[in-house]
C-alpha cells in the first residue's frame, strides 16, 4: 500500500469517528465514564474534517507521513479510551489512568492544529478558486444577457401578433360577459311562463264553474226547500243568486288578469334576453361612437326600465324611449360639429 493510501485511510478513520462513543456511561458508570472528552474529541474531529481527502494527492510523501502520524496518534488516544477497563488495573487507583486519558484528549487539539493548519489552508485555497469562480460568473452573466437579448428580439417580432390575439380575447370575453347576463332574463321568462300556464288552468276551471252555476241557478226556485213562498223570499233568493254570480265572476276576472300578467312578464323578459343577446352584434355594425351610444341607451332602457305588471295599462315606457332619443340628439350634434 502506498503512502497516499495509508494516509487517506488514517484520515478517513478520524473523520468518520463518532465522539459520542467515547462516553461509555453504561459500561463504566458515572465515576469512570469519559463523557468529559466528548466535546474536545468532537472539536478535534471537526479539525480533521476540514482537510479534504482529495487534497492529499498534491502532497509529497514526507508531508503525507506527518499527517498520517498525527492522525494515528490522535486515534490511538480514542482507542485507549474505548479499551479502558478499570478491572484490569492492579495495585493502582483506576481513576488516575482515566484522568490521564481525559487530559490527553483535551490537550490534543493544539498540537494537531499547529501540525495540520498549513495543509488545511492549502486545501481551502485550492477548493475556493476565486479566479475560476469569477470567470464562471462572468460567463454565466454573459449567457443570461445573450438569452435576454434573444427573447427581447422574439417579443418584438411577435408583438403585433400578440396585440391582435389580445384584442380577439377581449372581444370574446366581452361577448361572453354580455351573453351570460341574458340567462337571468331567460330564467325569469320561463318562471312567468310556468305561472301563466297555472293561472290559465285555474281560469278555465272557474269559467266552467261559473257556467254550471248560471245554468243550474235557473232551476233553484223549483227546489222544494229553496222554493220561495212569498215576495220577500223571492227577493232574498234573487239577491243571493246575483251575489254568488258576481263573486264567481270576480274570481274569474282575477284569474284571467293573473294569467295575462304572467304572460306579459314572460314576453317582456324574453324581449330583454333577446336584446342582450343581440347587443354586441348591433354595436359592432355601428359606424360611429354616437350610434353605439344610442344603441346602448336603448338597450339599457329596455333592460332597466320599470316593467308593466299587466294589471293596468301604462305608456311610460314609450315616452321614456322618446325622451332618450331627444336627450342624445344634442350630444350627437356637438360631436359632429367638433
Amino acid at each position: 500500500m502506498s503512502q497516499l493510501e495509508e494516509t487517506q485511510e488514517s484520515l478517513s478513520r478520524m473523520q468518520a469517528f463518532d465522539p459520542k462513543s467515547l462516553a461509555r456511561e453504561e459500561d463504566l458508570g458515572k465515576n469512570f465514564d469519559f463523557s468529559a472528552v466528548v466535546a474536545p474529541a468532537g472539536r478535534l474531529i471537526r479539525l480533521y474534517n476540514q482537510l479534504g481527502l482529495s487534497t492529499l494527492d498534491d502532497f509529497p510523501d514526507q508531508i503525507l507521513a506527518q499527517i498520517k502520524q498525527q492522525a494515528d496518534a490522535d486515534f490511538n488516544r480514542f482507542q485507549q479510551i474505548l479499551d479502558f477497563d478499570p478491572t484490569t488495573i492492579e495495585n493502582q487507583n483506576p481513576k488516575q489512568p482515566r484522568d490521564n486519558l481525559v487530559q490527553q484528549v483535551s490537550k490534543a487539539y493544539d498540537p494537531a492544529f499547529q501540525k495540520l493548519f498549513p495543509f488545511i489552508s492549502y486545501g481551502t485555497s485550492k477548493a475556493v478558486d476565486f479566479q475560476r469562480m469569477e470567470n464562471e460568473a462572468r460567463a454565466m452573466l454573459q449567457n443570461v444577457k445573450d438569452e435576454a437579448s434573444e427573447i427581447t428580439t422574439q417579443l418584438n417580432e411577435h408583438q403585433e401578433q400578440a396585440q391582435e390575439v389580445l384584442a380577439d380575447v377581449r372581444k370574446v370575453a366581452a361577448e361572453q360577459g354580455v351573453s351570460q347576463q341574458a340567462i337571468y332574463f331567460k330564467d325569469e321568462a320561463e318562471s312567468h311562463e310556468k305561472l301563466a300556464e297555472v293561472w290559465r288552468s285555474r281560469t278555465i276551471k272557474v269559467a266552467w264553474g261559473l257556467g254550471v252555476y248560471a245554468l243550474f241557478s235557473i232551476f233553484f226556485h223549483k227546489i222544494p226547500w229553496i222554493q220561495p213562498e212569498d215576495t220577500i223570499q223571492s227577493v232574498q233568493l234573487i239577491t243571493s243568486k246575483v251575489l254568488i254570480f258576481f263573486v264567481i265572476s270576480y274570481i274569474l276576472f282575477l284569474s284571467s288578469k293573473n294569467f295575462l300578467s304572467h304572460k306579459h312578464s314572460a314576453i317582456v323578459n324574453k324581449h330583454r334576453q333577446n336584446a342582450l343577446m343581440t347587443y354586441t352584434a348591433i354595436t359592432d355594425s355601428a359606424a360611429t361612437e354616437e350610434v353605439k351610444d344610442v344603441v346602448l341607451n336603448h338597450a339599457a332602457s329596455c333592460i332597466f326600465s320599470p316593467q308593466d305588471t299587466g294589471f293596468i295599462k301604462s305608456e311610460s315606457q314609450s315616452s321614456q324611449s322618446s325622451r332618450s332619443i331627444v336627450e342624445l340628439l344634442p350630444k350627437t350634434t356637438m360631436k359632429l360639429d367638433s
